[in-house]
């Protein structure tokens, strides 16, 4: 105990002089500094408490033998006795607060921590250490929350891309990671980033979501759900497209729950994201460049290499590059059934975005081998967005036809109707609805047992 009180001593001692400002610290276009939701009234107390528990349990700390359960319990009973040391008048609650924010700084990410736990909270975006947003229910709001300085902040993006064995400084300015329950996370530092370090983290669901969370979000219908399930077992080649943050992959991980449990599934991924439930399910994550610039394994390679790892069924978490000449010569030459997404905003632009990446590859192929490709590849698109109302609802499925001219043919199958309005609070009242048009693949699927009723595509289903 005489040693917990020297430290703390001693940790109270180097703050009787101010430290000098950060010069980290964030500032806006303007020149005005960033606007601060509050000070800590804490934040010394805290500093002290955080010091002298890290020089109690120093090495403890990083000790790989030690579970994540023994090491939160240490921390909380050292924590708790340096606490009960400090001079500082507090009351039960204040002891508490303090305690659970050293806490989560030390075992978790600090003040992010809270809403890393809220199920509710979609989304984190931290535009430096005094600036901290949240994403709820499709809405954005600032919160209170802050970090005591930029190098807090630092110190909380290096935590999490180290787990990854990544690393982001002034030579590697950006880096794509993920936290350990799976979720998106991207971190942004100086110098490029010119208001302080950010960081952007896209929650993972633990539980994932299913066809009937979609249908009671609005995002599907019914009769939306039972056709992608039936083109899944049918073994249609299907493009998820849409913007960012319209739930691309939320869609791409309930439409990959139709696949059948008897085939030999590989997915590829960016940031490893799907939860398919599948038994026989191969998973491949790309690997970035390592600080010699060596090591890049990309999306593309893992394309070629699934290739010969005999695949029923391809998912691709996202297109973005050459990956997609090689993933439309997979689903041309026995693959059916793959399932991947784009950035476009529509229909035909994901076709265009298609063409573009494919010429991305560095293959010379004149435009109209590259539509062939692609109109023989592709049987249905399912466009997501984003609305106003903050909602992410698929509002058309689009199928490809084939070529007329140099021109790929579409014809929507579902489409959003806008025309119902929204209610009181702004939110959108139409959903997917029918445009009475039945795909031409209907007999394929017919061929393989799979029916597609008529009842589906009349223009009153709802």
């Amino acid at each position: 105990m005489s040693n917990l009180a020297d430290r703390l001593d001693r940790a109270r001692a180097s703050q009787i002089v101010e430290p000098a400002t950060n010069n980290h610290s964030p500032v806006r276009n303007n020149g005005e500094p960033a606007r601060r939701r509050g000070v800590d009234p804490f934040a010394k107390v805290k500093e002290r408490v955080h010091q002298a528990l890290v020089a109690s349990l120093g090495p403890r700390l990083y000790d790989p033998n030690l579970s994540e359960t023994e090491l939160a319990s240490q921390v909380r009973t050292t924590l708790q006795e340096v606490i009960d040391l400090e001079q500082t008048p507090l009351s039960h609650s204040d002891r508490t607060r303090i305690a659970q924010d050293v806490s989560d700084d030390i075992l978790g990410h600090g003040p992010l921590e809270p809403y890393l736990r809220d199920a509710e909270v979609s989304e984190i975006m931290v535009n430096g250490p005094d600036d901290i947003y949240i994403e709820r229910a499709g809405k954005i709001y600032p919160v209170d929350a802050r970090f005591a300085d930029e190098s807090h902040l630092r110190r909380t993006i290096d935590k999490i891309v180290g787990r990854v064995g990544r690393r982001v400084d002034e030579s590697s300015p950006m880096v794509d990671a993920r936290l350990p329950d799976g979720s998106r996370v991207n971190a942004v530092v100086p110098p490029i980033a010119l208001d302080g370090s950010m960081l952007t983290i896209r929650k993972f669901s633990a539980d994932p979501f299913t066809a009937k969370d979609l249908i009671s979000f609005g995002t599907m219908t019914p009769n939306v759900r039972d056709f992608l399930d039936a083109c899944v077992k049918g073994r249609r080649n299907i493009i998820i497209s849409g913007g960012t943050g319209s739930g691309k992959t939320t869609t791409l991980n309930v439409i990959s729950s139709f696949l059948p449990h008897d085939e030999r599934i590989v997915t590829i991924e960016d940031a490893a994201e799907l939860q398919l439930q599948q038994q026989h399910v191969l998973r491949l994550e790309a690997r970035p460049a390592n600080i010699e610039g060596r090591g890049l394994i990309s999306i593309r390679e893992l394309v070629k290499n699934c290739l010969r790892m005999r695949p029923d069924r391809i998912i691709v978490g996202e297109i973005r590059d050459g990956a997609a000449l090689d993933m439309l010569q997979a689903m041309n030459t026995g693959h059916d059934g793959s399932i991947t997404t784009v950035h476009a905003n529509s229909p035909r632009d994901s076709l265009a975005r298609l063409e573009t990446m494919v010429l991305m590859a560095g293959v010379e192929l004149p435009v109209r081998a590259i539509r062939e490709q692609v109109s023989g590849a592709v049987d249905l698109i399912v466009q997501q967005s984003r609305l106003k109302d903050g909602t992410r609802r698929i509002v058309a499925i689009s199928e490809v036809v084939g070529m007329e001219s140099d021109v790929i043919t579409l014809q929507d199958i579902f489409t959003f109707n806008y025309g119902a309005g929204r209610d009181e609070n702004g939110r959108f009242l139409g959903g997917l609805m029918p445009t009475g048009i039945r795909p031409k693949f209907t007999s394929d699927l017919a061929d393989v047992g799979v029916e597609l009723p008529v009842s589906l595509f009349a223009r009153s289903a709802l």
